[in-house]
């Protein structure tokens, strides 16, 4: 599979299937909260200013992330179901990291076990804790 995933910059075009993308996968990962609070209009307003890598399989957008370069932030890094366990999230997670200079910071959400775990597997570290209004998170870095 890894061989079939193309990392590439997002394009104007990309804009409806990563909106769609970004709200159907924080209504499934974030199950606690009322799914109506995610919107298609969040991912402008979540990714202003940002630099977006979409990761497509088969020329079909499979996952996207978002960074803050200013601050070596990586904002966002979803994939969509249909491709999970599919090395779409570490070919996204080395590219943005590419775009970053080290350390990195993320924040992952505490009930978000399995972004936990991935963000540990691939040697992040947690730094703190904070809570927002998706509720208790880590900051976690890579260096």
């Amino acid at each position: 599979m890894a061989d079939r995933i193309v990392i590439r910059e997002a394009e104007a075009s990309d804009l409806p299937r990563l909106r769609t993308l970004f709200t159907k996968s924080r209504r499934e990962t974030f199950h606690w909260n009322n799914p109506d609070r995610y919107q298609p209009s969040d991912f402008d307003e979540q990714t202003d200013g940002e630099e977006i890598l979409v990761a497509a399989v088969d020329g079909e957008i499979a996952g996207f992330a978002a960074v803050w370069t200013p601050q070596s932030f990586l904002h966002h890094l979803y994939v969509a179901s249909e491709f999970h366990g599919q090395g779409v999230g570490h070919a996204l997670l080395g590219s943005a990291i590419d775009k970053l200079t080290l350390p990195v910071r993320l924040k992952c959400l505490v009930r978000n076990v399995k972004a936990l775990s991935f963000y540990q597997a691939h040697g992040w570290q947690r730094l703190e804790t904070g809570r927002d209004d998706d509720g208790e998170y880590y900051l976690m870095q890579l260096e």
